[in-house]
Order: structure tokens, then C-alpha cells, then sequence
């Protein structure tokens, strides 16, 4: 049987997001690079804001909704974005540079969604950045788990598109 590229795609972000369910570190998931991937690989361009948000509201059905999950789906379009970016321009800086913007989108979108509509912080300027400094010990997380599961779409993209006798891009 013979698999396309969007099949292969799907097929690897669909893998991402189940490691979402496993136990993991805080915020060491594959979020960030399943839109990475998709931004960067899915001919059609709605696929790459479709398959991740679908994976995402999948999970989400079972991890549970939450009142900042707008921010977070803002988070994943907005890494789609930056996948777009690297269309053709997929060397190994570049990729990890594009995970580290893509973490620290991610980062600033869904903790402004933590100041406005969670309550723990002042609804000021000083709240604001209370918020921001008290997530940024879960940053290192994020950042580590984009980069590695960034590597992992990555190079799992790759070895399929290798394998042209079974993947036809």
C-alpha cells in the first residue's frame, strides 16, 4: 500500500499527540513542533492549522477544557505560521530556530491568557509581570520538549520522504 505525504504527516502528528496523554514533565509535549511540522510540510495550508488544532482539541477532550485553551490554540496557529516560514528551509539551525521562536510565542501567548482570564494575578502591568516570571521556571521544559519532539517530526518526515517506494511526496 502505497502512502502519500499527508497521510505520513498526519500519521506523525497523530503519534505526537498521543505522547500528550502519556506522563510526562510540565510542559514537555509535543504541541509546539506537531504545528511546527505541519506550518512547514502540509501542501494544503489549512491542513497545517486543521490537523494540529483537531489533534489538540482530540487530547484536550481527554486531558480536559480549560478557560485559557484560546491561547493556547492561538499558541499552535501562530507556530503554524512560523513552520510556513521554513518551507524549503529545513537545515538543522534553522528548524531549532524555528522551535525556539515557536516556544517562546507559545510562552508569551498562553500566559497573557493566564493574566487575563485566571484570576491569580493583579489586572495591571505588576500582575502581568508576575505571571510572566513565576511560568518561567516551566519554560526550560518547553523549550527541551519543542526542540526534542521538533527533532523527532522532523527526522521522522525525513526517513518517510526516504522512503520513496512506500511515500510519495
Amino acid at each position: 500500500m502505497k502512502l502519500n505525504c499527508t497521510t505520513t504527516l498526519i500519521g506523525l502528528i497523530g503519534l505526537a499527540a498521543i505522547a500528550r496523554l502519556l506522563p510526562h514533565p510540565p510542559n514537555f509535549t509535543p504541541i509546539m513542533a506537531m504545528a511546527l511540522v505541519a506550518g512547514c510540510h502540509f501542501a494544503d495550508r489549512r491542513l497545517a492549522f486543521v490537523v494540529p488544532l483537531a489533534a489538540m482539541l482530540f487530547t484536550d477532550a481527554v486531558l480536559g477544557f480549560h478557560a485559557t485553551l484560546p491561547h493556547v490554540y492561538a499558541g499552535v496557529v501562530l507556530t503554524a505560521l512560523i513552520g510556513m516560514g521554513l518551507r524549503g528551509r529545513t537545515g538543522v539551525a534553522t528548524v531549532a530556530g524555528a522551535s525556539l521562536a515557536g516556544s517562546l510565542t507559545f510562552f508569551a501567548v498562553t500566559n497573557l491568557g493566564v493574566w487575563q482570564v485566571g484570576g491569580l494575578y493583579a489586572p495591571d502591568a505588576a500582575g502581568l509581570v508576575a505571571c510572566y516570571v513565576a511560568a518561567l521556571p516551566f519554560l526550560e521544559n518547553s523549550i527541551a520538549g519543542d526542540l526534542i519532539f521538533t527533532a523527532l517530526l522532523f527526522g521522522g518526515h525525513a526517513l518517510a520522504v526516504r522512503q520513496r517506494p512506500l511515500i510519495a511526496t
